[in-house]
C-alpha cells in the first residue's frame, strides 16, 4: 500500500560524480513489496518546484526501516535533494510501481543483472534477494568513465560482476553488449536497467527471458497525468511506466 511520509534522513553523501546515496527512516519501508519499485520524493517544503522526483529504490533494510536511494543531480530538484542534510525530513510518496519478479526460477538459477549509469541501483537489492535465494548473479554495469562508477564493490561480494566505461578509464572499454558478447554471457533469466539505447540493444541480442526497468519522466506518479506512457509492441495500446512498470517483461513496450 503505498502511503505519504516524512521520512528522516541518516545519510546523504556523495559517491561518484553528481552521484548521491541518500539512506531515509521511516515505516514506507515495510510497504515495499519487490524490488525494482521506485518512491516520489517532494524535495522542498514550497511550491519550487512543483513536481516530485522519480527515483528508485536500491536497498532496503527492514530490521532498520530504512532504504536507500541513489540518485544523480540533474537539476533544481536533484540539487536541493543532495543538500539535505542528517536529521532533516524528506516527503515521500511510495512505494509506486511493478518491480523485478523474482518467481518461477528453477533452483540455482544463474540470472544476469545489466545495468548503465542511474539505472544500475534497482538491481543491488533485486541482486541481494536473488542471492537470498540460492540463485547465483553476475552483474554487468556500464558507465561512462571512472569517475561516474558506484557499487562496483557491493555488487562483486554478491557475484562475478564486470564493469565496462565508454572510455576504458575503469573497467573494459566499450559498452555492456561488448561484455556479454565477448564473455559470451549466459542465464536463465536477465534483468536490465538504464538508457532506452542500452535497453534497445539487449531487447535486440536477447529477446526472450528478460525483464527491462524503464527510466521516465512523470508527473503525479500515480497513474493520472499520462505523462509517462509508452506504446506496447504490438501498437494496439499503451502503458503507463509508473503503475504498469516500471518493469515490464522484454517485448512488451517500445524501447
Amino acid at each position: 500500500m503505498k502511503k505519504v511520509e516524512n521520512m528522516t534522513v541518516l545519510s546523504n553523501e556523495l559517491i561518484a560524480r553528481k552521484i548521491y546515496k541518500c539512506v531515509l527512516s521511516g515505516q514506507l519501508v515495510n510497504e515495499i513489496t519487490e524490488p525494482g519499485q521506485f518512491v516520489h520524493v517532494k524535495v522542498s517544503g514550497g511550491t519550487e518546484p512543483t513536481l516530485r522526483r522519480p527515483i528508485s529504490i536500491c536497498e532496503i533494510d527492514r530490521a532498520q526501516e530504512s532504504l536507500t536511494m541513489i540518485y544523480r543531480v540533474e537539476g533544481k530538484g536533484t540539487k536541493l535533494l543532495s543538500e539535505k542534510r542528517d536529521g532533516e525530513t524528506v516527503d515521500v510518496l511510495g512505494p509506486l510501481g511493478n518491480g523485478f519478479p523474482i518467481e518461477g526460477l528453477k533452483p540455482n538459477a544463474h540470472c544476469l543483472l545489466v545495468g548503465g549509469g542511474i539505472g544500475v541501483p534497482p538491481l543491488y537489492e533485486l541482486a541481494k534477494q536473488l542471492v537470498s535465494k540460492g540463485h547465483n548473479v553476475t552483474t554487468v554495469i556500464g558507465f561512462r568513465s571512472t569517475d561516474d562508477v558506484f557499487l562496483e564493490k557491493e555488487f562483486a561480494i554478491l557475484g562475478d560482476t564486470y564493469v565496462v566505461t565508454e572510455d576504458g578509464t575503469s573497467g573494459e572499454q566499450g559498452f555492456v553488449t561488448d561484455i556479454i558478447k565477448k564473455y559470451q554471457l549466459s542465464c536463465d533469466r536477465y534483468y536490465a536497467c538504464g538508457p532506452r539505447m542500452m535497453l534497445r540493444a539487449l531487447e535486440t541480442m536477447m529477446p526472450e527471458n528478460g525483464y527491462l526497468s524503464l527510466e521516465e519522466r512523470m508527473g503525479c506518479g500515480i497513474g493520472a497525468c499520462l505523462a509517462c506512457v509508452c506504446d506496447t509492441q504490438d501498437k494496439v495500446s499503451y502503458r503507463k511506466v509508473c503503475t504498469d512498470g516500471p518493469v515490464f517483461p522484454v517485448g512488451e513496450v517500445v524501447v
